[in-house]
């Protein structure tokens, strides 16, 4: 009610109800808010939200972000992030105006906040603030504490920073994810559908995955003979009703997280890992794109859409297919090679596909580094790269995404990517520019990307200018309506192929099946893109405490990187550990991508930074 009242105020509203009046007036009675003609706040003070950031804290007007001000972190006078405030505007010595928060009016997260012990003083984990706060435990020195935000009790000793297990857990602390940990619920799932559904169990569908993989959302099978793809999605649906306790779990989670270490998933093991999986050698309910394929025009004729019962007559992981698509066979079984016979003209298939494409799309070429951990600490660090095997998959997966977002009706749940702005591909130029390349903007955003990649091809920094044009991209998300898929060139887009660890697949195949869209679908779209960058974010915090982790352990060490950051002086590591981030305290304006060799200095576990000095 008050952040409503505030905002009608500062909106000159004239007309309130007899509730406000009886509020306005004692807040007039204590001075900060000024009655002439209509009710004012007085010039004196402002009222907002607070939001805390790393090493500073700010007041947010509830209007206008261009009127917000500067606090003094060390005297939010018991406010916290997300509070509605009283603050009184003072001006320090050099004409910068900032306020003083006098009164808090509504807790806006009454939760709890990580903290640690350094030198017998409490900070908070995510902003390195100090606490005045008094425990009745006794405790040691990197102690990671869970306490309310309010009374400041202990409601959890997570544990110490010497001991490699806490690092889930304060990510997932930090990123309120560690319901995760905690929430289970009984699933009785069984396969009991009573609507006939068409039998597809003696085709000789495989599925292709990482080694590790224990969820498989998605087989595949191709009718050579009558260009016919079939590709098979778990029936998530049938076993996650809508509104049930499972799925609001799982729309509350809205993705799996993936640590180098663990899977978090989206769907409980009996669900994940077994009855919606689409393990080798046993019936499972599916939701199949039969496509029809015109491989004169490299076009999709027609598609179907159905529920039936397969069989993964095999499973296979990615290293085993990319041999068979080089024509190394290894040694196989008569059901293999029924296979593998479709599996080679589909990979040529896949690739006449691909190359049409990518007319309209982009091939961008970015570094993932998948850490292996032992005990907790990095044991090595692979770059992952795109092969054959993962190309004919993810071709497969983009022709029954593109079929699937066909046939939802104008408003539903759409995977979207905006064309980027000129004044990031303006920006995009002039950094290419800069190292050494000689590009210019042309007629439109496809043909100046395209135009730096062809540059770009020829020169030593083809994967870091792919950075640069990924940075400069607008972000992936959802939506209810079509706004199209610039980054792969689509008019229609729709994710449909992974609601196992996907929350908006499993809202598509419920709109697929029963036509009705979720009256609440922009509310759905905007959480689950809210949840994908969190969840993210999540990830590389748990990676980055990794990393600070080794560097401890490698102080003095020299390590081979690259300047990634040329205005704050950061570089990355690559060779034997790749992927650490390293803040320079030498650094003397190298330019962006340059080769160089650091000597690490410091790392902090609980803030992640990594000092270093290049060695000249």
């Amino acid at each position: 009610m008050l952040k409503k009242l505030f905002t009608k105020i500062e909106s000159n509203k004239t007309e309130f109800t007899e509730e406000e009046i009886e509020k306005l007036e004692q807040f007039v009675e204590e001075g900060f808010i000024i009655k002439n003609e209509n009710y004012e706040i007085n010039s004196k003070y402002r009222i907002g939200v607070v939001k805390v950031e790393k090493n500073r804290a700010i007041l947010c007007d509830l209007l206008n972000e261009h009127k917000n001000l500067n606090l003094d972190i060390e005297h939010l006078n018991g406010a916290y992030d997300g509070d509605l405030v009283l603050a009184k505007r003072v001006f320090n010595p050099r004409s910068k105006i900032k306020a003083k928060i006098e009164k808090v009016f509504l807790n806006g997260k009454t939760g709890q906040i990580l903290i640690y012990v350094k030198d017998k003083s409490f900070y908070t984990v995510k902003e390195s603030i100090k606490l005045q706060f008094t425990p009745k435990q006794k405790l040691q020195e990197g102690d990671i504490l869970l306490v309310d935000n309010k009374s400041f009790d202990i409601v959890k000793n997570l544990g110490n920073i010497s001991d490699t297990a806490v690092d889930e857990e304060i990510s997932l602390s930090l990123y309120d994810e560690d319901y995760r940990l905690n929430s289970k619920l009984e699933v009785d799932a069984k396969m009991d559908d009573s609507n006939k559904r068409v039998d597809l169990s003696k085709l000789p569908f495989c599925t292709i995955d990482p080694n590790s993989a224990k969820d498989h959302d998605d087989a595949i099978y191709f009718d050579w003979e009558n260009s016919i793809l079939y590709v098979a999605i778990a029936d998530v649906s049938y076993f996650v009703k809508e509104g049930s306790e499972l799925d609001k779990l799982a729309f509350k989670k809205s993705t799996s997280a993936y640590l180098p270490s663990k899977v978090l998933p989206m769907l409980p093991n009996e669900l994940s890992e077994d009855m919606c999986s689409l393990k080798e050698g046993v019936d499972r309910y599916s939701y199949v794109f039969k496509i029809y394929l015109d491989l004169k025009n490299i076009e999709v004729k027609k598609s179907e859409l159905f529920e039936a019962v397969i069989n993964s007559h095999r499973k296979f992981s990615y290293g085993r297919i990319d041999r068979v698509l080089e024509k190394k066979f290894d040694t196989f079984s008569q059901n293999e090679k029924e296979i593998f016979d479709y599996l080679l003209p589909l990979y040529e298939v896949t690739k006449q596909y691909r190359k049409k494409r990518l007319k309209k799309g982009y091939d961008f070429r970015s570094n993932e580094y998948k850490l292996t951990l032992k005990n907790g600490e990095i044991q090595s660090v692979e770059i992952e790269t795109s092969s054959a095997s993962h190309q004919l998959i993810e071709e497969c997966m983009l022709l029954a995404n593109i079929e699937a977002s066909k046939k939802v009706n104008s408003v539903g749940i759409f995977r979207i990517h905006e064309e980027p702005p000129f004044k990031a591909i303006s920006k995009l130029v002039d950094d290419v520019n800069a190292l050494g390349l000689k590009v210019k903007l042309q007629s439109d955003v496809h043909s100046t990307i395209t135009h730096i990649q062809q540059k770009a091809k020829y020169s030593s920094l083809s994967e870091e200018i792919d950075d640069l044009i990924i940075h400069a991209q607008t972000q992936a998300k959802y939506s209810s309506k079509n706004l199209g898929h610039f980054g792969l060139g689509f008019k229609s887009y729709s994710h449909f192929t992974s609601p196992i660890r996907r929350y908006s697949d499993l809202v598509l195949h419920r709109i697929l099946k029963t036509k009705y869209t979720p009256k609440n679908i922009e509310d759905i779209c905007e959480h689950i893109s809210n949840q994908e960058r969190k969840i993210d974010q999540m990830v590389w915090d748990f990676e980055d405490r990794k990393y600070a982790r080794w560097a401890l352990k490698n102080i003095k060490k020299e390590v081979k990187a690259k300047i990634v950051d040329s205005e704050r002086g950061v570089c990355v590591t690559y060779g034997e550990i790749a992927g650490a981030k390293i803040y320079l305290d030498n650094y003397k304006g190298q330019i962006l991508f340059s080769k160089i060799k650091v000597i690490i200095k410091s790392s902090d576990v609980i803030s992640k930074q990594i000092t270093g000095s290049v060695k000249y």
